[in-house]
């Protein structure tokens, strides 16, 4: 079976329920703390052109770094985002679940299914 890796925010309550929702179907998910490990700005960007979903649900709007940096109304590529958000990782909508050459944003959890 493949190895699932978590884009993990312990402190995020959404990416903690990702993780357990995982832990309850008896997987034990490589966890990739991205705020302690960092951002890779290509490989973020190739994450998401992978789950197929607009840029857009990639964004926290709601984050301090996104009204400092005015983000509001702007159209961000892909590309544009993930060279953003390796610099302002809080700004990245967790978790994202990867497996293999599937990956997906765990929001809501039951999404997860999608790649298990």
């Amino acid at each position: 079976m493949e190895n699932i890796i978590i884009w993990h925010n312990p402190r995020c309550r959404k990416s903690r329920e990702g993780l357990q929702y995982l832990k309850d179907k008896g997987i034990e998910p490589e966890i990739y703390e991205y705020l302690k490990a960092g951002i890779d700005a290509d490989e973020l960007a190739r994450l998401i052109k992978m789950t197929g979903q607009p840029v857009e649900n990639f964004i926290r709007t709601n984050e301090a770094d996104y009204k400092k940096l005015e983000l509001k109304g702007k159209e961000l590529s892909i590309e544009e985002f993930a060279t953003i958000a390796a610099e302002y990782p809080k700004l990245l909508q967790r978790p994202i679940l990867v497996k293999g050459n599937k990956a997906v944003l765990g929001q809501p959890k039951d999404r997860i299914e999608r790649i298990l």
